[in-house]
């Protein structure tokens, strides 16, 4: 992609990428390292936002700290490096030794020459004395500290120093990383992660191709790619091939074509063929033109190898948006373009293609027929159909068909958040829900999405219980908080306090349900006991809970609003609310909450 895509990159060669380029140690220092090899975990994310390093060195000795062991050494190392700390040496002649790592033995190599400068070990003995320290054999340690004493003598280094260094030594040769290794290590991350900075639309087209089975790895990845400015195309039938690809000319330096084998249930046996139609590169053609409908694809490709399933779950994922804008309908109807695509081959083998007003002797048909009507989808039920084929939203986000109604009491984007010691209340879309166990019990954690941004939250066993079925993946919920920083992700981290699915929200911040009248009969009483109100007792009391009504009642020449109290008081259901809105389609109530 590199090659074929940048003028002047016809030579491209990873051994010619600079490594003080300044882009690449931003990406780095601000942590910002998903699909960068080995730094892709959310601790060395943390890890790189602390120390932020500045050259090649830092990234070795960093690959070689993130160990168990040398990992309680990451602070001091962060801190000599920022000048927060001084850098002190076991001894001012391994200064040239231990410089580049801020006085801090990191690696195999820097004890060995610890040992040659203050010890008098030559390089082989060197060698031997690491690998005895490595296998901790106390009898031969006890001949090399005498063998280190006697040569730290010979360099002024009186006896109880030389032991406090030979201790020291021996305890980082236990896990001391291989220093070769380590830089091996950190130039792979340095390459990938320049690739990720300067050429990002390659990167993650390469990434997401590689990932495009793990559809949890894509989500993360799309939501990375976006945050670089990258965009994805639909995955459209007449555009996309197998992998995930740049798109071509300048557009693509941020623009992807979706992969259409990153799409359950088809396969890349299947996406060949549907792509072989398309370019015209099979028996039965060798014209490249797009697919004109549905029909039409289910003519042209080979359906020994795209069968319907695989059409189901391209249509569930839009790829036939711009031929048939209502996913229903084009769903309902791959069954008929498959018996109508089998018909035509019939009807062609048995009497070749003559067509004489559309249909032969035996009533056979070339005209497509049309698409099977169907009900129309909600938001909800489209998102969750191509949840399935995609793994995610990729069209759209559950949160548009709740924003217009919770931005009236819930103001403030997720993106917006602040880190206070107040309770804050925000809403989103609940995702990559899990449940652990912690020191205190069961805890959820959970992603609130509200399309400005995610939010990682943290809830109790008891608000996990009490909220069973709003704590869904999923699932609309208003979560209230303290948010505080998060080191691990460098953004903010919510601490739930309470949980309102949208019906409690309603009755919580929702002042009342108007509801116009012009001499009609409200069967309010119908509607009180269908959905009523919820009673809670507690230490203060009898307590209930519901949306209250007023009426606002129009006459010739008068108007009154009769306030129903808590007689008139209901459950904010989506049905109930459905059900006020079916017996009063001329004036629909609404929920008040100013």
């Amino acid at each position: 992609f590199v090659v074929a895509r940048h003028k002047g990159q016809e030579k491209f060669a990873y051994e010619d990428i600079k490594l003080d380029d300044a882009a690449t140690y931003r990406l780095f220092s601000d942590g910002k390292t998903e699909a960068v090899f080995q730094f892709e975990s959310r601790g060395m994310q943390g890890m790189l936002r602390d120390a932020k390093p500045s050259r090649f060195g830092d990234l070795v000795a960093l690959v070689a700290l993130y160990r168990p062991g040398p990992m309680d050494l990451i602070p001091t190392f962060v801190a000599r490096k920022h000048g927060k700390e001084a850098v002190e040496y076991p001894h001012p002649l391994v200064e040239p030794v231990l410089s580049e790592t801020y006085g801090i033995m990191v690696y195999q190599e820097q004890v060995m020459q610890t040992a040659q400068v203050l010890g008098g070990y030559s390089l082989g003995g060197a060698d031997m004395l690491r690998r005895a320290m490595g296998k901790k054999k106390a009898e031969e340690m006890a001949e090399h500290r005498e063998i280190f004493r006697d040569g730290a003598a010979k360099k002024n280094i009186d006896a109880r120093r030389a032991d406090e260094i030979f201790s020291l030594m021996e305890k980082f040769a236990g896990y001391g990383f291989n220093k070769s290794h380590a830089a091996a290590y950190a130039l792979l991350s340095y390459h990938t992660a320049w690739l990720k900075a300067h050429c990002p639309a390659e990167f993650y087209a390469a990434n997401m191709t590689i990932e495009m089975g793990d559809s949890e790895k894509l989500k993360v990845l799309l939501a990375d790619a976006r945050q670089f400015g990258v965009t994805f195309t639909p995955p459209v039938i007449n555009l996309c091939v197998h992998r995930f690809e740049p798109a071509p000319g300048r557009a693509g330096d941020k623009l992807i074509h979706y992969g259409l084998g990153a799409i359950k249930g088809t396969g890349q046996g299947a996406v060949e063929a549907i792509v072989a139609a398309r370019e015209g590169r099979t028996e039965q053609s060798d014209v490249a033109r797009p697919f004109a409908s549905l029909f039409d694809l289910a003519r042209r490709v080979d359906r020994s190898r795209v069968n319907k399933r695989v059409v189901d779950a391209l249509v569930k994922a839009g790829s036939f948006d711009l031929l048939h804008p209502d996913r229903a309908c084009a769903l309902a109807s791959v069954g008929l373009a498959f018996e109508w695509a089998d018909a035509q081959a019939a009807h062609a083998q048995q009497s070749g293609l003559f067509d004489f007003g559309g249909a032969d002797e035996h009533g056979a048909s070339t005209q497509e027929p049309a698409l099977v009507q169907a009900e129309p989808w909600s938001i909800r039920e489209k998102l969750m159909l191509e949840k399935t084929a995609v793994g995610f939203y990729l069209s759209g986000h559950m949160f548009d068909q709740y924003e217009p109604e919770v931005r009236k009491f819930c103001k403030r984007r997720i993106a917006d958040l602040i880190d206070s010691r107040e309770p804050q209340i925000l809403c989103g879309i609940v995702s990559d829900l899990r449940v652990i166990n912690g020191q205190r019990g069961r805890v959820a954690i959970f992603k609130v999405d509200d399309r400005s941004e995610a939010i990682e939250a943290v809830a109790n066993e008891g608000i996990l219980e009490a909220n069973r079925d709003a704590l869904r993946d999923d699932e609309f919920v208003v979560v209230q908080g303290k948010v505080q920083p998060d080191r691990f992700s460098g953004g903010l981290r919510l601490n739930v306090t309470q949980v309102w699915d949208l019906a409690a929200a309603r009755a919580r911040f929702g002042r009342y349900l108007s509801v116009q009248v012009n001499g009609d009969i409200v069967p309010l009483t119908e509607l009180v006991k269908q959905w009523p109100a919820r009673r809670t007792s507690d230490e203060h009391g009898d307590s209930l809970h519901g949306l209250g009504v007023r009426i606002k009642v129009r006459t010739e020449g008068a108007a009154a609003e009769l306030d129903l109290g808590d007689q008139g008081r209901f459950w904010p259901s989506d049905d109930a609310l459905a059900r006020w809105k079916q017996i009063m389609p001329a004036q629909p109530p609404q929920v008040v909450y100013d």
